[in-house]
């Protein structure tokens, strides 16, 4: 039986160090390799075999991961938060690191994450970047607003979305400068523009064939619109994944932070640590969700009635996540439940 390998990897934008050891801890090389596909490819030529790696989750690890899988027995991705709590030491440097990373993945106490497969990245990806036309779309629209009360117009900010609107108000600014006219109308082709991109994302999105079921389901829960639903679909990736509810809330950063001591707990604010994308969307949904679901607005308003209006928004964004993986793990529609006669 062959002996197993195992490679630490600590990665960067233009380097990552390695660390190769045996199972006894005995260590077989170490170095630095340039973060390029080629220079991988020659490097993993001179890796002995079979061996497994590990590396820490970062913004440039998930194409490293995809390239050297083929190459691995096992290839894990750490998770950085925990890691740093693991392997916190008064000395630190790329070799170490690597070093640490290799004997935490040979003692099998890694703290793994889940890799999300490269289609589902490739679709976040699409989704994050329409989130940030949508971020730029309303900062157009606000330097709009900002122009024309520095100017002393008299305007309807919550109208200024429309088209009619603008162009009429545009053709009727009397004591506006020219030069304001010009940055009004220019504000507002990067607004149409933001908005055109946008809604040509999200639509491709829809209609994609591993989303467009999923998405479907989701949608039969009252108050859940379509960027709710591939914001969860995306960015929870495997529902499976989540073995209870609580995990699934600590996850999309709706749990509060614990700490407790000799007997004694104390909850604080919602903690950092979280999908923060997710997050976002959530408590967004949360507060329109109401409106439309009978459930949630009960939720809402037992929660106002014993709390603030924040509290009673994380509320219900808890129970919109209860529903969201109820439906996601049966593949069933919603169905409201009836209070028995």
């Amino acid at each position: 039986m062959k002996s197993i390998y195992y490679v630490g990897l600590d990665v960067h934008k233009k380097s990552i160090s390695y660390c190769v050891k045996k199972l006894s801890g005995e260590v077989v090389d170490r170095g630095s390799v340039a973060a390029t596909r080629p220079a991988l490819d020659g490097w993993v030529e001179t890796l002995p075999s079979p061996w497994q790696g590990a590396l820490e989750a970062t913004l440039f690890s998930a194409w490293i991961y995809d390239h050297l899988r083929p190459y691995a027995d096992d290839l894990a991705m750490a998770h950085p938060a925990m890691l740093e709590a693991i392997t916190r030491a008064k000395k630190k440097s790329d070799r170490s690191d690597a070093e640490k990373i290799c004997d935490l993945l040979r003692c099998d106490l890694l703290p793994r994450c889940w890799a999300a497969p490269a289609w589902i990245r490739d679709l976040r990806r699409v989704l994050r970047y329409r989130n940030a036309l949508v971020r730029q779309a309303v900062r157009a629209q606000n330097r709009i607003s900002g122009l024309l009360m520095e100017c002393g117009e008299e305007h309807v900010k919550s109208k200024l979305h429309g088209k009619r609107y603008f162009y009429s108000l545009l053709d009727s600014l009397a004591h506006t400068p020219e030069s304001a006219i010009e940055l009004l109308a220019y504000s507002r082709g990067m607004y149409e523009l933001f908005v055109e991109l946008e809604t040509s994302l999200r639509r491709g999105l829809l209609r994609h064939p591993r989303l467009e079921e999923r998405v479907a389901l989701l949608r039969t829960i009252p108050g859940v619109g379509e960027v709710t639903a591939l914001s969860w679909t995306l960015e929870i990736g495997e529902v499976e994944r989540f073995s209870s509810i609580g995990r699934a809330v600590s996850y999309c950063g709706l749990s509060a932070r614990q700490d407790e001591s000799a007997g004694k707990s104390k909850r604080g604010p919602l903690s950092k640590q979280r999908n923060a994308h997710l997050q976002t969307i959530l408590i967004e949904a949360a507060k329109l969700a109401p409106r439309y679901n009978p459930q949630l607005k009960a939720v809402h308003e037992k929660a106002l009635g014993s709390g603030s209006r924040n509290r009673a928004t994380v509320a219900v964004g808890r129970k919109l996540i209860a529903f969201l993986m109820a439906v996601d793990r049966s593949g069933r529609p919603f169905t409201p439940r009836t209070k028995a006669a």
